[in-house]
């Protein structure tokens, strides 16, 4: 691909989801970890040629970024391949190679802030004074060839997927996003496989806002997780109990719903929309995605603080 084309792709944010300063800012911190872990590949194994010799990459990296950029935006490995003049197969090794470096940088919260545990997250939330949400999301994946079927179908929507947690502030910016689950995995035991409740019971005083899901967090976590009311009366409740939990319903779900935008901006991507490859690469793709979707906010509102 040529400058002038190159360019044209990268100006146009529709095309990648990220605007130029960002997949910039990306190429300069992505492009010198993919060629030290070439070099390293290309060491690691006996070799018969002196480093360096032999045919050239057809796809330089600054086409590899980009390329992988739309992979996971559309999904559209077929298209790619005709735009840059390659076979399908190098677009997939591409993504292969460059997404997993994505994944390993973690949520932009700063200039100079990433997160890339939980437990970072925990302490972020703790020393900014910010409320945190967490939310479970499915993406929908394709049928297990054989072998533990049972296990990735989703008992909320009865199909085949996977899930993950994801954990936002009180504005719906995205902090942070678990490795996948499958499907049948509940969302309490999720957390509690996170170390979710160890966290919060030893670490900084937080507000932490869930749905009825997680019901059940707030006692092991001393009232930290604030879930739902529960319901006291379930049958012939009286008229002013019932007011009273509609009230304290739906100002909880008012003072959460930014963690259901914050999933709305990650399913934008066609890879989490429904994912159409190996579900070993789900955990990757999330965390790629999610570190992309918050380097993009993050420079957003640094750049409407300047104007």
């Amino acid at each position: 691909m040529g400058n002038s084309a190159r360019a044209l792709f990268i100006s146009n944010r529709r095309i990648t989801g990220l605007t130029a300063d960002v997949i910039a800012e990306l190429v300069a911190e992505v492009g010198p970890l993919w060629r030290e872990r070439q070099r390293a590949r290309l060491a690691s194994r006996p070799r018969k040629r002196v480093m360096g010799a032999g045919v050239k990459h057809r796809l330089v990296f600054v086409d590899r970024l980009p390329a992988t950029l739309v992979h996971l935006r559309h999904g559209t490995t077929h298209v790619l391949a005709g735009w840059f003049g390659v076979d399908r197969s190098t677009i997939t090794r591409a993504v292969n190679e460059v997404r997993p470096l994505l994944a390993e940088r973690g949520c932009t919260v700063g200039p100079d802030v990433r997160l890339r545990t939980l437990a970072e997250v925990v302490d972020h939330l703790g020393a900014t004074g910010k409320t945190g949400i967490i939310d479970g999301t499915e993406i929908r994946v394709r049928r297990s060839a054989q072998g533990h079927r049972d296990k990735f179908i989703s008992v909320k929507n009865k199909q085949n997927a996977v899930k993950s947690m994801v954990v936002t502030d009180g504005e719906g910016r995205v902090l942070w996003c678990s490795p996948t689950k499958p499907g049948s995995c509940a969302d309490i035991t999720h957390a509690r496989q996170l170390g979710l409740v160890e966290l919060l019971a030893g670490g900084p005083a937080v507000e932490i806002l869930a749905d009825a899901g997680y019901q059940g967090l707030g006692v092991q976590t001393g009232g930290r997780v604030v879930t739902t009311p529960h319901r006291k009366f379930k049958k012939n409740a009286p008229d002013w109990y019932e007011d009273m939990y509609e009230r304290q319903r739906k100002a909880h779900s008012s003072r959460r719903i930014r963690v259901e935008h914050g999933i709305a901006h990650l399913k934008n991507w066609r890879a989490l929309a429904r994912h159409l490859g190996r579900r070993e690469h789900m955990s990757d793709t999330v965390q790629a995605i999610t570190g992309l979707l918050s380097h993009q906010q993050s420079a957003d509102q640094t750049s409407e603080r300047q104007m």
